[in-house]
């Protein structure tokens, strides 16, 4: 699902051993996609959490509006993790694999205006983006 030139590889170790990682690329359009996967045999809960979480903090992520991700079929901790993290997110089989489509939130157009003395920030007074006044 990446363009192995242009993918940057996110990787989670317990010790010297890696247990999952991702391969993640910018497209144009501001579309992130990115490639997650664990390690054979048994994986600590919590460290394919891990490995979502770092996927989504990459500075090409947070600056895109959307992702596309690719998981093992049947990863129910990446796809819920998946799910807590993105907005508007479905998922289908396919193969072994599950394609997972999802809106970032506050993608790269929100992200541009929020800026301090912008609209939506809380600096610039008025109502901040969740409705309440700032200092109220």
């Amino acid at each position: 699902m990446t363009d192995h030139e242009d993918a940057r590889r996110v990787e989670i170790k317990d010790g010297d051993e890696t247990v999952a990682a991702a391969e993640v690329s910018q497209r144009p359009g501001g579309t992130a996609r990115a490639t997650l996967h664990a390690a054979s045999g048994h994986v600590a809960p919590g460290h394919r959490t891990d490995l979502v979480d770092a996927v989504v903090d990459l500075p090409e992520v947070q600056e895109s509006s959307r992702l596309e991700a690719t998981i093992p079929l049947g990863d129910g901790e990446t796809l819920d993790r998946l799910r807590e993290r993105t907005e508007e997110t479905t998922s289908r089989p396919a193969g072994s694999t599950t394609l997972v489509d999802a809106s970032l939130p506050g993608g790269k157009n929100l992200r541009n205006e929020d800026q301090a003395g912008q609209p939506g920030h809380p600096d610039a007074g008025g109502e901040s983006p969740d409705g309440d006044t700032p200092g109220a």
